[in-house]
């Protein structure tokens, strides 16, 4: 049999995207994903720049069909509990694409993979791979996998081109060491789920709340999901949230007890998980691809979740991997400059949505912001809705630079270094409680 064209790491959102694109380009390919779907994964609130991704992958049926809460907007609550106004995301793209969904992730990324097989993918779960084989002829071009079932067994599998989206663990990052931490962005949350908390009606039912914590060190995620379950968590510094605190359940409803806006909504709410939390560094690769090989989703970098564009990122990362990859099999190219050519323009919109990320931990209002400038709340929105590959978009920086107080320090850019010492203790760490997982 001939060996697939095309091997995937990890059958997430990325790793099911580029899957399924690169097998609608009419090439074979085979995934392979250590566990067994469904599984727990966070990042439950979509934005509506997903739409187009979806769209491509002929899911947009399966969407509509599915039992997924639709989102309409985001609202922020300041630190004294002040609402913005609503971003309504149709007021400002009259467009179907401006309706999402959260969603829960064991549901959609069980949906994701089951469209790649019905798309002709070979997915194999359960599956772990342990190494990526290079060529004997050329060290830095992949050539294909080593493969281990559960029982032990492992066998080789070649490839024209590898597919890394194994996650965090990042398979060929680590082997490269291409991981660089972001030097700013160094956060952790604590979640859990809630039966029967207040959600809001009609187009406010399925919004994503975004509420600052009192001391405006962090901020609470408010995600309304079907089965009456809403998603709370606290995000805020990895020392403030984990250093010199009691257990994660007693942090976490400290927070909630300094914060009205959300003690109130939870309040005559049944507690329905356990408490989870993760320990989230952000950080990126110092290159997208290599000679046969690519990387996507959160095996290339991970951005804090606070706008939600986790998912967006896996799946346009995906997306523009695919392409690049059916491209270069075309024209018999699969070196690291055709395989990696849709680095530099996702970088810089990922620069966008870090910038925005920033602000607002800076003290950046979202309130103040549309006060001074009413006429580029459109744009701010087209942010929020993940539209970060245009340079359109890049109008608001200098208002909102003309808002800053005097001492304000120019952002280091996500490249800039983090000392070693203190990179060789950061790794990104998730814990499950034990029961009930949505």
């Amino acid at each position: 049999m001939h060996s697939p064209h095309i091997v995937v790491i990890g059958g997430g959102p990325a790793g099911a995207t580029a899957s399924t694109l690169i097998a609608k380009h009419g090439y074979s390919v085979e995934l392979f994903e250590r566990e067994h779907f469904p599984r727990f994964h966070i990042g439950e609130s979509l934005i509506p720049e997903t739409y187009w991704v979806l769209e491509r992958l002929d899911m947009l049926p399966k969407m509509n069909n599915s039992h997924f809460v639709k989102k309409y907007s985001v609202q922020f609550v300041n630190a004294a509990g002040k609402l913005s106004a609503p971003f309504y995301f149709h007021d400002n793209k009259p467009h179907e694409c401006s309706q999402t969904w959260q969603v829960v992730r064991s549901e959609f990324d069980q949906m994701m993979l089951d469209n790649a097989r019905e798309h002709g993918v070979r997915v194999h779960e359960g599956v772990r791979v342990v190494d990526v084989l290079f060529d004997a002829d050329n060290a830095n071009r992949a050539a294909g996998v080593t493969v281990q079932t559960e029982g032990g067994a492992r066998r080789d599998v070649a490839a024209d081109v590898v597919v890394d989206a194994s996650g965090q663990n990042g398979f060929l990052q680590n082997r490269f060491r291409l991981r660089v931490w972001d030097p700013v962005l160094n956060k952790g949350a604590i979640w859990t789920y809630w039966k029967g908390a207040y959600r809001d009606t009609g187009r406010d039912e399925g919004a994503t709340l975004v509420l600052q914590t009192a001391n405006k060190l962090g901020w609470f995620w408010y995600i309304p999901l079907h089965d009456d379950l809403i998603s709370v968590g606290v995000v805020g510094p990895f020392d403030y949230l984990f250093k010199g605190r009691g257990s994660r359940e007693e942090t976490y409803h400290e927070e909630v007890d300094r914060c009205a806006a959300v003690r109130d909504r939870v309040a005559g709410a049944t507690r329905a998980t356990g408490y989870f939390a993760t320990k989230d560094y952000s950080y990126r690769s110092t290159q997208v691809a290599g000679h046969g090989w690519v990387l996507v989703g959160d095996a290339f970098g991970f951005l804090d979740p606070l706008y939600s564009s986790g998912v967006l990122l896996a799946l346009k990362s995906g997306q523009l991997a695919a392409d690049a990859i059916a491209e270069g099999l075309a024209k018999g190219d699969l070196s690291a400059a055709q395989l990696g050519k849709w680095g530099p323009e996702f970088n810089v919109g990922v620069d966008r949505m870090r910038r925005l990320v920033c602000e607002y931990y800076d003290g950046f209002s979202f309130g103040n912001f549309v006060r001074n400038y009413p006429e580029l709340k459109n744009t701010v929105t087209d942010l929020l809705i993940g539209d970060l590959f245009t340079d359109r978009v890049d109008k608001v920086w200098a208002p909102m630079e003309s808002l800053y107080p005097a001492d304000k320090k120019p952002l280091p850019s996500w490249d800039g270094g983090t000392p070693a010492e203190i990179a060789q203790n950061k790794s990104n760490e998730l814990y499950l409680p034990e029961g009930k997982r949505p």
